[in-house]
């Protein structure tokens, strides 16, 4: 059975009154995209064979296909495919999170045969104002993706006004525009929650930085999942941390000198996490066995620790994903959506950090 989608087209896209694209000339060739994209552009140092060379290029000859600029030069009065998405960001290097965002743009996009440009704008508006109005001349946009590296309210661009785009990890008030978030308050509850179903009652809570949307929402989710066993919220086993390891090896240091020190301690991320881990060594507390430990992100990191450490997925990848599909059903089969910030919860992963409290 062959694969269609919204546009009509096979195993792919096809563009308006059939125009071949460059995922039928992949489909015709027996070969990726990508190599088909890296053959027409001529890319050097790409490594194809010449066998793989000549398939693309018969392929496209047969099928008449030529390169956006080609066939724009050529034809002039026809209209460019449009084929790629933008996305946005204004920091990328510093934290592994926006990479795993788009990396699920990238991936829901190139299965619905388009591609994805990245542009990092460091914060710096004039920046910003180049890579937009770069990306505004560019006939091939699709829309942007417009993210941010950590979760917060954004003033939206003026210059975003008049093309398709959906807003990533941020949001904007008044809602003028679709919005993808991780669910931080069902974080916080299903983490707590965890803790609380295994018996502990006495649970510590080191967040991350009070000013950030994150620290505030999980808070919310951990006082919520305390309240639903009927136990009061305890300021004294909250700790503000800073999201490093040292600063959750402190915290946790302060939290098991307490004279009635908590049972677990849910941390606002899994590298604080491993910082509480130290501390319980030192202090002589035993993971799982006399202090379960939580963590949050599900970081590589967190598979191995000693103990492998429990903890909750952020969702950065389902929110690229997400966010791709909602640009692509907005820009191409132009389906209207009424502005609203759409929240992406994250599973729990339990591994062996957290255990039943003793009796």
């Amino acid at each position: 059975m062959t694969k269609k989608n919204g546009r009509g087209g096979e195993n792919g896209r096809r563009g308006e009154a059939g125009r071949p694209t460059m995922t039928d000339v992949a489909r015709i060739a027996g070969v990726s995209q990508s190599s088909v994209s890296l053959v027409l552009n001529e890319m050097s140092g790409s490594r194809i064979s010449p066998d793989t060379q000549a398939k693309v290029l018969e392929a496209a000859h047969k099928i008449g296909y030529k390169l956006p600029g080609v066939r724009h030069e050529a034809q002039p009065d026809t209209r460019i495919e449009k084929d790629t998405i933008a996305f946005v960001v204004d920091e990328i290097s510093t934290s592994p999170h926006p990479v795993v965002s788009l990396d699920g743009v990238r991936d829901f996009a190139f299965e619905q045969g388009f591609l994805t440009s990245a542009h990092a704008t460091r914060s710096n508006p004039d920046l910003e104002d180049a890579v937009l109005r770069s990306i505004l001349r560019d006939p091939t946009i699709v829309g942007v993706i417009y993210a941010t590296i950590f979760t917060r309210k954004v003033k939206v661009p003026e210059l975003l006004k008049n093309i398709p785009t959906v807003l990533l990890n941020c949001y904007a008030e008044p809602r003028q525009h679709m919005a993808i978030v991780p669910g931080e308050v069902a974080g916080g509850f299903a983490a707590t929650a965890h803790l609380t179903s295994l018996g502990h009652r006495r649970i510590g809570f080191i967040n991350g930085e009070p000013w950030m949307d994150a620290a505030v929402d999980r808070l919310k989710g951990y006082k919520q999942a305390l309240a639903t066993v009927d136990v009061a919220f305890d300021e004294t086993l909250v700790r503000d941390g800073d999201w490093l390891p040292l600063r959750g090896y402190e915290a946790g240091l302060d939290l098991l000198s307490m004279s009635n020190p908590p049972t677990a301690i849910f941390c606002g991320n899994d590298l604080m996490a491993i910082g509480v881990m130290k501390a319980a060594a030192e202090k002589g507390f035993r993971v799982p066995e006399d202090l379960s430990v939580m963590g949050y992100d599900d970081q590589d990191l967190a598979r191995y620790t000693h103990p492998p450490l429990s903890t909750l997925v952020l969702p950065n990848y389902e929110m690229g994903q997400k966010a791709a599909e909602t640009l692509i059903d907005m820009a191409i089969h132009g389906k209207t959506l009424r502005p609203m910030t759409i929240k992406v919860d994250g599973p729990l992963v339990v591994r062996t950090s957290t255990a039943k409290t003793k009796p």
